[in-house]
């Protein structure tokens, strides 16, 4: 299991992930990976995205029809929503710097979370994210992961 050192805006971890080996190394790719690493990534999703994109990883209700404001509600991150049509650097991206990092000018009520969260808390989030999705969306989804590695 992992035992983190909590501090203010980082965590260190006493033994490293996959997830985490990958970032350091500079690979691009989240693999699922093991338990440990899916539970870690559960505890930092509860803690930092459940309040909008929902306990269950469902979203918010009619979360393709647009809100008052012009925005879209948060989208369910299983199976039925879109994050599986992502790469795991896309996803990084979007999470660590805002969505606006990937489409320019996309106004979202969701805030970048790079000040929040290190790439390697946010590689594990992903890890839990896709550890819920059947294995068609994981293919799909390791599939544009590779996509990116080899462009």
């Amino acid at each position: 299991m992992f035992q983190a050192v909590a501090s203010p805006k980082l965590r260190v971890y006493r033994r490293p992930s996959l997830a985490m080996i990958l970032v350091i190394m500079g690979a691009g790719t989240f693999s699922v990976v093991g338990q440990e690493t899916a539970a870690d990534g559960r505890t930092l999703y509860v803690e930092n995205c459940a309040a909008c994109h929902g306990a269950n990883l469902e979203g918010q209700p009619d979360w393709m029809n647009q809100l008052p404001s012009g925005r879209l509600p948060a989208p369910p991150h299983d199976a039925t929503g879109h994050t599986w049509h992502h790469s795991d650097a896309q996803l990084l991206r979007i999470t660590r710097d805002g969505l606006a990092a990937i489409v320019p000018g996309y106004q979202t009520d969701m805030p970048a979370f790079g000040e929040t969260l290190v790439d390697a808390e946010i590689a594990a989030i992903i890890d839990y994210i896709k550890s819920t999705w059947p294995e068609r969306e994981r293919a799909y989804q390791q599939a544009r992961t590779d996509g990116d590695r080899n462009d």
